[in-house]
């Protein structure tokens, strides 16, 4: 029979929501996000809209000289595969030509091939507009086979916007502007809605996307037929933007574009013995041009337009001495300030696919660029507070880099870009953190920028991870900067929104309570990979202790705290810090000596952060996760005789558990052996009774024994 309820989508990718209600009504919910108001808009924004429709497995085996590649049925889309070893150029070939070659006896759907060992591996799917969307993933060294499946978002490209006709009261929502909108109206005193496998390195989506000798596709024009009509086949040329990139003609001026743009590098050519130099120069960047003009398809991004360019002249003998560039031909890649980045003996042209947008190289740029710049800031005795604070921020919003040796490639081969080397001293850094977040305990309002900074650094995705390409575990000056948070907590609440939003500059600063709560679990994972690390058990628990006390205890807070004390035994082998936390937990949101212990469990529910995976997961998920947590607390009693002195509380928690999950045998063999411990000895059979009663295929033949053994003992008086 089908249950009412709250379905979730099994596709990969589609986060779409089935509900069955009261008096046979259904809702679908099939598309979820962020929204933005900016004066009567409504920008939407949706959640993982650039999630990577391969699905990947692993199989290791050292020996293994190959890596087996095995494809899922992969008939239905245009696919590429590419791979990379180091900072390399990436060597791609159509799916269907590997196939066809090493497959052509096989009536299998599959597609199974071999490779040569890489780094990285490359997928590509090409839609029939031509857009293709390239998902990178890191190999692990000892691999031996990659298994890949493929599942499209069906709704990934929807873009909808929202306009608020205050005349009528309406909410119009549209595709895009121009088409027909739906038109939505607040129903008042309306309830709330109710809203890891291998993960690539990094999912972009291109139009036209090429490599080095593949062929043009089809997709660039292509037909529209009408049905209904005898004439001969119409056809268009996809749109393109009418896109020049910064060109100029003489050194001076390109620095000054440059450094007006903030953002952007200035690429410079130095070809002074080739007799068609300009030339080359002009087609490379006209070629650039046009793969762009495609990208941005309808308007500017500047997202895109990533890099200036400019060729040398005879004027520039000066400059050329005094950065000792002496080779022809060569690339050097400057700053914003002028800096020399990196450089590779190489033309424009061999080099070219490094300056497309979604190359690694942009971020590797930025990664030197702010490493040398905290360099200059550290060396400079002038340098205050606020130039600190930009310095160690200008490296934390980076994305966390995954190949950080980019001087072996170089090393090897002169025609790869060698990028400028910065050396800093770890104990210098964390010396000059620790004085900054000192320092700053007395602000009367919070530093954005610092918050920003503290945020990324305690999550182990900040400067830290920039400089030294390592994990660690929270210290003194980490615990330090989360009493910054917290002090200021309604503060950055209040800020974080518009700061987010900055014109001009990239930020993402989520709910506090939630962002440091994820902090606190990472640092578990990395100290139980670090048997050096140095666990401050008290300094985290305070931190919990400190959120809830301020009324910031959300629930995902509270997960976190109780998946973390459930492994902290005390001195004398018992839980007792957890189970007092968990009787407060209790007692606040679950206990009820009136009415139903699922209407209150559902009043909870309602007021989650919509943005919680319980929250997307549903009901059913939210009421089994607490009716677990209620079971293993109790049977933190029975397991461990130090933590009897709770026997009565847990009664309650393992009663509880039923009430809400119904008939479980885990849960009425915990139930059972308490009402024993306690003395109810016949309440306790019969309760072990119905845990056998219930036991079904769902449960391990091995747990299954010991429940039956557990009665037995009971029965014969032997427990």
């Amino acid at each position: 029979m089908v249950e009412k309820g709250t379905y979730l989508s099994a596709n990969k990718g589609q986060n779409i929501k089935l509900n069955l209600l009261e008096n046979n009504k259904y809702e679908l919910v099939f598309y979820s996000g962020d929204y933005k108001i900016k004066g009567d808009s409504v920008l939407f924004t949706p959640i993982d809209k650039f999630e990577s429709g391969f699905d990947l497995a692993f199989k290791n085996d050292k020996k293994a000289k190959k890596v087996k590649i095995k494809f899922i049925n992969p008939s239905f889309y245009s696919f590429f595969i590419g791979s990379q070893n180091g900072s390399n150029e990436v060597k791609y070939q159509r799916l269907s030509d590997i196939w066809s070659q090493e497959n052509t006896d096989s009536a299998s759907p599959d597609a199974e091939f071999e490779i040569d060992r890489a780094d990285y591996l490359y997928l590509v799917c090409e839609d029939y507009k031509g857009e293709s969307k390239i998902s990178k993933f890191a190999l692990p060294k000892e691999v031996s086979e990659v298994t890949i499946n493929y599942q499209p978002d069906l709704f990934a490209d929807l873009n909808i916007v929202g306009f608020f006709n205050k005349n009528t009261n309406e909410l119009m929502v549209s595709e895009r502007p121009g088409k027909d909108p739906l038109v939505f109206v607040n129903e008042k005193d309306a309830l709330p809605e109710r809203m890891s496998k291998v993960v690539p390195l990094e999912i972009k989506s291109i139009v036209n996307w090429t490599y080095p000798g593949k062929e043009i596709a089809e997709s660039e024009v292509y037909a529209v037929v009408d049905s209904a009509a005898t004439a001969a086949d119409s056809s268009f040329v996809l749109e393109k933007y009418d896109f020049k990139l910064k060109v100029e003609n003489n050194l001076k001026s390109a620095l000054s574009a440059t450094k007006e743009s903030k953002t952007k590098f200035q690429v410079v050519v130095i070809d002074s013995k080739n007799a068609s130099a300009k030339t080359d120069f002009e087609a490379a960047v006209k070629d650039q041009e046009t793969q762009l003009a495609y990208t941005m398809y309808d308007s500017y991004h500047p997202e895109y337009d990533l890099y200036n360019y400019y060729l040398t002249t005879a004027e520039d003998k000066k400059w050329l001495k005094t950065n000792k560039i002496t080779d022809t031909p060569v690339i050097v890649v400057l700053d914003s300030n002028g800096e020399v980045l990196a450089s590779a003996k190489a033309s424009l042209k061999e080099k070219q696919y490094h300056f497309n947008y979604y190359d690694d190289f942009y971020k590797k740029l930025q990664r030197t660029s702010g490493l040398l710049a905290f360099n200059k800031t550290v060396k400079n005795k002038k340098s205050n507070d606020t130039d600190f604070i930009q310095a160690f921020n200008k490296l934390a919003v980076l994305e966390t880099p995954y190949d950080y040796d980019v001087e072996s490639a170089a090393d090897e081969n002169p025609a790869e870009f060698k990028f400028v080397s910065t050396v800093l001293d770890k104990k210098e850094v964390a010396q000059i953190w620790k004085k900054l977040i000192e320092t700053h305990q007395k602000d009367t309002k919070p530093n954005m920028y610092l918050v920003e900074t503290i945020l990324k650094e305690i999550k182990n995705q900040g400067f830290s991870k920039q400089f030294f390409s390592e994990d660690r575990v929270l210290n003194d000056a980490d615990f330090l900067s989360i009493d910054y948070l917290i002090k200021h907590y309604d503060a950055i609440d209040t800020e974080r929104l518009t700061f987010n939003v900055k014109e001009g500059e990239t930020h993402l600063i989520g709910s506090l309570n939630t962002e440091i709560a994820l902090a606190l679990q990472q640092n578990q994972y990395v100290y139980e990979n670090d048997a050096l690390a140095e666990k401050k058990n008290d300094k985290t628990i305070a931190v919990y202790k400190k959120l809830i006390n301020a009324g910031k205890g959300n629930f995902e807070c509270y997960q976190n705290y109780f998946t973390y004390l459930a492994e902290v035994v005390d001195t004398d082998g018992s839980n007792t810090n957890y189970l007092k936390e968990f009787t407060t937990y209790f007692k606040t949101n679950l206990a009820t000596d009136k009415g139903s212990a699922i209407e209150k469990l559902d009043e909870m529910f309602a007021s989650i952060d919509p943005n919680s995976q319980y929250s997307y997961n549903g009901w059913n998920s939210f009421k089994e996760y607490h009716s677990n947590l209620c079971n293993s607390a109790a049977w933190t009693v029975v397991s461990k005789p130090g933590n009897t002195g709770f026997m009565k509380s847990a009664i309650g928690w393992s009663e509880y558990s039923l009430a809400v999950t119904k008939n479980n045998p885990y849960y009425l063999d915990t139930l059972a052996q308490l009402y024993y411990k306690d003395g109810q000895k016949e309440k306790a059979i019969q309760t072990q009774l119905l845990a056998t009663k219930y036991l079904n295929s769902d449960v391990a033949e091995e747990t299954a024994s010991e429940i039956r053994e557990t009665l037995t003992k009971m029965q014969n008086g032997t427990y």
